[in-house]
């Protein structure tokens, strides 16, 4: 089989390949960064590469993505591209660029109750008439001191180390305990140290929390952009990715593995402490994240009926799962509550104590996937909304994540002015922009309440009339210019397409509709919710009155809008810190009604009406 050489610029490697593989294949097993959002099939054409060398035809597929100029410079999507010939390839990867990861959540007070406990004892020592063996010597030390255990058990891995360890510390030891279980035996007294990890993996980012298992202290956060993105953007792509590739799975794993290998280590050298003073980690993940974590196929999660391998909560050895924390350590995985709405939404409502709650609240977790719960103690609902690739800008034609150069909110004034995360020249824009963009353009009656851009010549009044210019005509449609191509950086323009409102419409639409849906299933009226909790990222991030323009959230409800931060994040601590808290949130999760959208008799009556915008243009 014939070899050719890929150069990566600017410095950073050579490969030598296979001849037909594609660049992105190239590009993943390289470990390089570069995001594929649609998975590799070719639809969003976001994988931009410029060829200098060795550059080939483009697809007719690139023809329709990339502009002239951008195929004549040798641009190319890494998706479609297959390697033929020798090649240098330019990425458009900044290694300094950052992205804006929402870490800070909303606090509440628990009562710490640790999952492990180490117990320092002083075991008596071996004698010519007192033989009895080492393990019943520590068990015997236990009683003596107050410790009773029924039937505690010492795992084989643990026996073999009690000869040397016992010896070396002459006698004063430190067992750390699980239940009735030792996990681990240390020299000396070491019962004053016992660390955590509470980590949110979500589609799009993973946050982990360093914890003092004793004072609830957070010592450090880390956080980065789940590398799982570079096999899709969204969780069907990483499902078809999981089945169709050969070690699919094994991949998606050890690509999150590996992330969380390394905030554990970001947030132990902040805190100036070891991997091995870590002894437990808490996980909330969607469905999805949750069993690519797991080693545990997500393809039945995938199609009808969308059935979970497992909606309890999972204990493992971290070991098991090649977690580099102390060698005795576990992991605390939430339970799911269905196929598409899963731990994430359980630590979320363990965080917002809403089954606790005397008031009617809505909770709404915008992310790459939309999940949705409703109720008070009397009762809770919770169903999804595919809503994440307008939100997150995955589908959007200009549209980024959150990070340097994205434009992240639009003012409409006297004249068109947005803001760009970091400064400097913008990039393209994310979904907080594109809320505003579309929201600000419904006020002025620039888009009616179909979606349709109106054309400059039938624009009625005068603030419409204001932005005449901005709208143009591309591929045949109108859109709305944001920046011309010369003020940008990447010399091409950024727009708001009329294909980019029909993707927010369906977006909105969807979790609209999801809101109704819960309401009608629980008899609840507007009027009756005394509070919107906004959580993750995107929910965070957007203008509350924008998302109620668009109808995302009922008008009527804009000043009960509360932004409650990382709250998946908030409910992965908790639920580390107490263990009554980790079992409540298997209550939780097993009380919680899901209500499948898809199924619902209304819900195509009521998605088709939650699409218009139904807010009257300003005059």
């Amino acid at each position: 089989m014939e070899h050719f050489k890929v150069i990566f610029q600017p410095e950073i490697g050579e490969v030598a390949v296979l001849a037909g593989i594609t660049l992105m294949e190239v590009i993943n097993d390289a470990g390089f960064e570069l995001d594929f959002p649609c998975g590799g099939m070719g639809r969003c054409g976001k994988c931009r590469v410029k060829i200098s060398k060795g550059v080939r035809p483009p697809t007719i597929r690139e023809q329709d993505l990339l502009e002239a100029g951008e195929v004549e410079d040798g641009v190319r999507l890494a998706c479609l591209t297959k390697v033929q010939n020798d090649m240098v390839v330019e990425l458009a990867v900044d290694k300094k660029l950052k992205h804006n990861i929402l870490m800070i959540s909303e606090a509440r007070s628990v009562d710490i109750k640790p999952h492990l406990q180490k117990i320092f004892v002083n075991v008596e020592k071996p004698m010519l008439h007192d033989q009895r063996s080492d393990w019943r010597r520590i068990k015997d030390s236990l009683l003596k001191n107050g410790y009773e255990y029924n039937d505690l058990k010492v795992p084989i891995p643990v026996l073999r180390q009690i000869p040397a360890i016992i010896r070396e510390a002459e006698h004063s030891i430190t067992l750390v305990t699980n239940g009735n279980e030792v996990l681990g035996i240390e020299s000396q007294d070491t019962s004053k140290k016992m660390l955590g990890m509470a980590v949110d993996i979500g589609t799009t980012t993973v946050v982990g929390y360093l914890l003092d298992l004793y004072s609830g202290k957070v010592l450090g956060v880390a956080s980065t952009l789940n590398p799982q993105t570079r096999f899709g953007a969204d969780v069907i792509s990483r499902v078809n990715f999981a089945g169709q590739d050969e070690d699919g799975l094994n991949k998606l794993q050890k690509t999150v593995i590996e992330a969380i290998n390394r905030l554990i280590g970001e947030a132990a050298e902040e805190a100036g402490v070891s991997r091995s003073d870590i002894y437990g980690i808490s996980i909330a993940a969607n469905t999805c994240m949750h069993h690519l974590f797991l080693g545990i196929t997500p393809e039945n999660i995938a199609v009808a009926p969308y059935v979970p391998a497992t909606g309890e909560p999972v204990v493992a050895a971290a070991a098991e799962l090649c977690l580099e924390i102390n060698s005795g350590g576990r992991v605390f995985v939430l339970p799911n509550i269905a196929g598409f709405v899963g731990a994430d939404t359980t630590a979320v409502l363990l965080a917002a104590e809403l089954e606790r709650s005397e008031d009617i609240k809505l909770i709404i977790d915008i992310g790459t996937n939309g999940e949705i719960a409703l109720g008070s103690k009397a009762g809770i609902a919770a169903c999804s909304a595919a809503a994440g690739p307008a939100f997150e800008g995955a589908q959007i034609s200009s549209g980024m994540r959150g990070a340097d150069g994205a434009i992240d909110h639009v003012y409409f004034a006297e004249r068109l002015e947005y803001s760009v995360i970091g400064g400097g020249t913008p990039l393209g824009i994310c979904g907080s922009a594109l809320l505003d963009t579309v929201a600000g353009l419904v006020e002025l009656g620039v888009v009616d309440k179909r979606g349709r851009i109106l054309t400059a010549d039938k624009l009625s009044n005068s603030a419409a009339k204001r932005f005449a210019e901005h709208v143009v005509e591309h591929e045949g449609q109108p859109a709305f210019l944001l920046v011309s191509a010369d003020k940008t950086g990447y010399g091409r323009p950024i727009m708001c397409t009329q294909s980019d409102i029909r993707e927010l419409q369906l977006a909105k639409g969807a979790m609209a509709a999801g809101v109704k849906v819960l309401m009608e299933k629980l008899g609840i009226q507007t009027g009756d919710i005394k509070e919107v909790l906004l959580a993750g990222a995107f929910g965070n991030y957007l203008n509350p009155h924008s998302a109620c323009v668009i109808g995302l959230i009922p008008m009527e409800l804009e000043e009960q809008i509360r932004m409650i931060g990382n709250a998946a994040g908030t409910g992965a601590r908790l639920a580390l810190l107490s263990s009554d808290e980790y079992r409540r949130a298997g209550d939780i999760a097993g009380a919680v009604e899901f209500v499948e959208l898809g199924s619902y008799p209304k819900f195509n009556r009521i998605f088709g009406e939650c699409t218009y915008f139904t807010v009257q243009a300003k005059e």
